[in-house]
């Protein structure tokens, strides 16, 4: 079977069906709590092999609470290829469970074909120590790992260890990234919560990126690298989970953030997602939409009831 275009995986209702029209929808919400989070082997198992029966190069799936999926959207690649990540975590953590949104990052690294990683936008609790103690090392020596996090979000004494980027002086830095990249195959993967809180609602702490800053980037990198795909996750749904343990941890891992109003958060994100996804997937689904939008005042940390 060919790969198609583009696909929705509803796993968790996080966006209306109709969002990508061109793009073939796949009702994957039975699967969903199975491996939200965190998944068994099997449950693993079960959504490579629904991948593997709706082939195509881009990717829209739900909550960050499902980003290990990539490593299985990433199986389609048999060419060396680079992935570049915009998330406000790196997902390196190289703790249990082996199968997690905060771990995937192992996952993906675990083939050949994945030469090389660049995450852009981190901002949270895991380059600073202790946590950082967790991050895959042997990657990051070897040089196949790099992380670009925010030099705003991170203590002094952490900023020395990481080389940062600045609001002001990033896209200078990513450009020549991208220049690097020339005639290179990569795989891009956004994550939604490294976009600021006033452009995206998500399960997780939220980054410095706005939508546009994203869109920007992914343009840049279609000019002088070869895009194989990508995949867009990061949207906010009220989680549902199949196992007590996965449960458990999954609560203790996230954020305590007052909660949202379903329909204003997935409003905002779809605003989000009209910026970045055409630049992401080549243009007509959905409409860009213009301009960069103004901050919505109604995401404001605490406004969402």
């Amino acid at each position: 079977m060919s790969a198609g275009h583009s696909i929705h995986f509803d796993l968790d209702g996080a966006w209306p069906r109709d969002t990508l029209p061109a793009a073939i929808y796949a009702d994957a919400r039975a699967l969903g709590p199975h491996v939200r989070y965190s998944s068994t082997r099997e449950a693993m198992a079960e959504f490579q092999a629904f991948v593997a029966r709706h082939p195509a190069h881009f990717t829209l799936l739900g909550s960050g609470d499902f980003h290990h999926l990539a490593s299985a959207l990433l199986l389609r690649h048999e060419q060396p290829f680079t992935l570049v990540s915009f998330d406000n975590h790196p997902d390196w953590d190289i703790r249990p469970p082996r199968w997690c949104c905060g771990t995937w990052m192992n996952r993906a690294l675990e083939r050949p074909q994945l030469e090389h990683v660049s995450i852009w936008g981190c901002g949270n609790f895991e380059l600073n120590w202790p946590s950082s103690l967790f991050a895959n090392h042997r990657a990051l020596r070897a040089g196949r790992m790099e992380v670009w996090p925010w030099a705003e979000r991170l203590p002094a004494r952490t900023r020395r260890k990481w080389r940062t980027i600045t609001r002001e002086g990033w896209r200078d830095d990513f450009a020549a990234f991208a220049a690097k990249m020339t005639g290179r195959r990569v795989y891009i993967t956004v994550d939604l919560d490294s976009l600021c809180e006033a452009e995206a609602a998500t399960n997780w702490e939220n980054g410095l990126f706005t939508a546009a800053d994203v869109a920007w980037a992914v343009r840049l990198l279609r000019r002088t690298a070869t895009l194989i795909g990508g995949d867009v996750c990061g949207a906010y749904s009220e989680p549902v989970y199949a196992r007590f343990k996965q449960r458990i941890e999954a609560r203790l891992d996230h954020p305590k953030r007052p909660p949202f109003d379903f329909a204003i958060a997935q409003e905002v994100n779809l605003a989000a997602l009209r910026t970045i996804w055409p630049a992401l997937a080549g243009g007509d689904e959905p409409d860009a939409g213009g301009d960069e939008p103004d901050a919505d005042p109604r995401l404001q940390r605490g406004a969402l009831l």
